[in-house]
């Protein structure tokens, strides 16, 4: 099996995009409308959801970017799995139940619609759907570029692919992304959530025990060596310190409820009581998971200080070199097929709240009134705004390197610093105004774009999102204190006296 092992890779990413080809068909028949497009039209079951709410928040970042964290840091990177997890409580308590209920009432069919009906300001519904577009271009410019990347890597290895270039593998993985996502929007999206969330699983386990074999001590003699060559990355903070993990904790754990894909997602199930079986999944699926975030980075730090191996180019290579040294070719070819499932879906998650923020929302929050036939519309604009995201991958990869790192700052955290005072203390306050909630989204912008435009570095590690975090709730509250308690309509004050 070994000699075939780039062609197991290959084939298990081809099975992988042929499986997205025909859920984006079979989701086409299931579209009707803009509310099938955007949120499945409230109708998946708590299996669904569970798998497509932890696998958006791992997704490719779990997948690269943690392995690399914990070569690069050490322990440092597992205050984001744990805070994450926390995240996940906190989040269904301050707002699925009541996103969901809002979300029946006043048929919102998006993020920015339903603080739109909180705040009955077309104000925040503008300013909240500004954020997300810039988000998202971030994102979703950087998630092409991964895909590019990730298939690059795998069919270069390939006599016949050997001189393929990024172009050909941003408009091979482009053109899978477009197709589900224009066939099928988001009911296409979470079911490939369920394929990944599963992969992801099953992965995490099977990584784990991988993991174990590469030394004779398994992950103890790991912990070992690196503990010997820096005590420091051992420690409970590890190498980042402790104000990094102060600031995780704002953004990764408080911030999750802020994540506009992952609350979007919150109102998409059948039945408000099915809240009850999706956190629990969903938290199980995150730890199972995250196994192969925690294992692979430390034996890949552990193998390069033993001399096992050389030193990694980059910290982000050590999924793909762990796949390619020391897994079994097929456990190799599920995992690979797993990452870019993970890369993909939560492309096409970005791309179809960004889309919703284009086509419904600033539209709605301009003219008062949405769009003539959203439907073909979110279809254009989904394939418009792939497209621009795409050459702006492609541009900062060859041109400006800094470009996508700027779009990317407007990210997690700044939705996090953004959204979460405004929607998740919005939905538990009857006293947050619009005032308060146009402050605190207006801040967090400018505070995440002039710290990373301006290359700032804040002393003692403090994180630029947790200045923006702090800042944005603080004048959430205080604003939404010294203006006019705003009066609810009669729907909005019995969801929120529920």
């Amino acid at each position: 099996m070994e000699p075939y092992r780039q062609e197991i890779i290959i084939g298990a990413v081809i099975i992988y995009m042929v499986f997205c080809v025909i859920t984006g068909l079979w989701a086409m028949r299931r579209t009707k409308n803009s509310s099938d497009f955007f949120i499945a039209g409230r109708g998946l079951g708590p299996i669904v959801v569970s798998l497509a709410l932890f696998s958006s928040t791992l997704s490719g970042f779990g997948f690269v970017g943690g392995p690399g964290l914990v070569y690069s840091i050490g322990v440092s990177s597992f205050w984001m799995i744990v805070i994450s997890s926390s995240g996940y409580a906190l989040g269904f308590f301050l707002v699925a139940k009541r996103i969901r209920m809002i979300a029946d009432v006043r048929n919102c069919i998006s993020l920015p619609d339903v603080l739109a009906a909180r705040y009955n300001s077309e104000a925040v519904r503008f300013l909240i759907a500004v954020t997300i577009v810039l988000g998202v271009m971030g994102y979703l410019a950087t998630q092409i570029l991964a895909m590019a990347v990730v298939l690059q890597a795998i069919l270069s290895g390939t006599v016949m692919f050997a001189e393929i270039g990024l172009v050909t593998c941003v408009v091979i993985s482009s053109t899978v992304l477009i197709f589900y996502c224009v066939t099928g929007g988001i009911i296409a999206s979470v079911y490939t959530d369920v394929v990944q969330g599963a992969i992801m699983m099953i992965a995490g386990v099977l990584i784990l025990l991988t993991a174990m074999s590469v030394f004779d001590g398994g992950m103890q003699e790991a912990t070992s060596i690196i503990l010997a060559d820096d005590g420091e990355a051992m420690m409970p903070f590890g190498a980042a310190g402790i104000m990094a993990s102060l600031g995780w904790f704002f953004v990764f754990g408080l911030g999750l409820a802020g994540q506009p894909h992952l609350v979007t997602k919150m109102m998409m199930n059948r039945n408000i009581s099915d809240n009850s079986v999706i956190l629990p999944m969903s938290l199980l699926g995150y730890v199972m998971a995250a196994l192969l975030w925690v294992s692979i980075g430390v034996i890949m730090r552990a193998a390069v200080i033993d001399g096992v191996i050389e030193p990694l180019a980059l910290p982000d290579d050590a999924a793909s070199l762990f796949l390619s040294i020391f897994t079994n070719p097929l456990l190799a070819g599920i995992v690979f097929a797993g990452l870019f499932a993970a890369i993909m879906s939560t492309s096409d998650a970005f791309l179809n709240i960004g889309t919703a923020a284009i086509i419904h929302d600033i539209p709605k929050a301009i003219q008062g009134h949405a769009i003539q036939n959203e439907l073909f519309w979110a279809r254009i604009v989904t394939v418009i705004l792939a497209i621009v995201a795409a050459s702006f991958a492609l541009y900062s990869h060859f041109q400006d390197a800094t470009l996508v790192a700027i779009l990317g700052a407007f990210g997690w955290a700044t939705f996090a610093a953004s959204i979460f005072p405004v929607l998740a203390i919005g939905l538990n306050w009857k006293g947050a105004t619009a005032m308060g909630a146009v402050a605190a989204i207006v801040s967090a912008l400018l505070i995440n774009f002039i710290i990373q435009l301006a290359g700032i570095v804040l002393p003692y590690g403090i994180l630029g999102g947790l200045v923006a975090f702090i800042v944005s709730l603080v004048l959430f509250i205080g604003v939404s204190l010294v203006t006019r308690k705003p009066k609810l309509d009669a729907d909005m004050e019995a969801v929120l006296n529920i």
